[in-house]
């Protein structure tokens, strides 16, 4: 069955590429850890091996992602639904998805296809939101799916530097705002202040912001200290 716990008042949701990273992010208070593989590709679906080491060295959610190359594409369905499916098998019961059509919009029937696999799971719909022609229409079309609980946006297709407008606009509407991507500890009390309550973070809790740098357990602490 999928996790039903109740979610935190707010979240600090830390990028692990492996049982290193997420020992490191619980060690610094992280509340979730988001799993993938290969940030050099933005990102990608992690070995079920991967997802089994990272479950048996933590007790925190973890979400974890199902995309199988670069951009926001889904290419081959039947290839990242028994990627899906195999990682469900293995107790995966969280995860990250999205995907646009050749229009640049919510690709409803590729998403609607991976959410098969998941089986009612919650999910983050990810920064494919941001790269859509047509953001409102994106957010409309999102909602009411099932399962899903957060959207994980920096408000452009940049970062959340550039996007800040946009995210403390949309801090009220459903499905919850996320904010990730390029997202830095100064963004937090405007974010704060709109009522955005869910921040997502990756190179910036790793030293020099290098991805082939572990977590620091240190950093992740100077975040979770920021927030409510």
């Amino acid at each position: 069955m999928c996790d039903d716990a109740a979610v935190p008042e707010s979240i600090l949701e830390v990028i692990a590429l492996d049982a290193a990273d997420a020992r490191a992010a619980r060690d610094g208070g992280a509340d979730r850890i988001e799993l993938v593989a290969d940030m050099g590709r933005q990102g990608l679906t992690p070995s079920v091996a991967t997802f089994a080491a990272v479950r048996e060295a933590v007790d925190l959610p973890v979400r974890v992602m199902l995309r199988a190359e670069d951009g926001y594409a889904l290419s081959n369905p039947g290839a990242l639904v028994d990627a899906a499916t195999g990682l469900r098998a293995a107790g995966a019961d969280e995860f990250v998805l999205g995907f646009l059509d050749g229009r640049a919009a919510v690709d409803l029937d590729a998403v609607e296809a991976v959410l098969g696999a998941i089986g009612g799971c919650r999910w983050t719909f990810h920064r494919a939101l941001d790269h859509t022609a047509d953001r409102p229409a994106a957010r409309r079309a999102l909602a009411g799916l099932p399962g899903l609980d957060c959207v994980l946006t920096a408000g452009s297709p940049a970062t959340v530097e550039e996007g800040l407008t946009t995210l403390t606009a949309e801090a009220a509407s459903p499905p919850r705002v996320l904010a990730g991507g390029g997202l830095r500890r100064h963004h937090l009390a405007p974010l704060l202040a709109a009522g955005v309550d869910a921040f997502h973070t990756g190179s910036a809790v790793r030293p020099g912001g290098r991805w082939d740098a572990p977590v620091d357990p240190a950093l992740v602490e100077t975040w979770r200290a920021a927030l409510p």
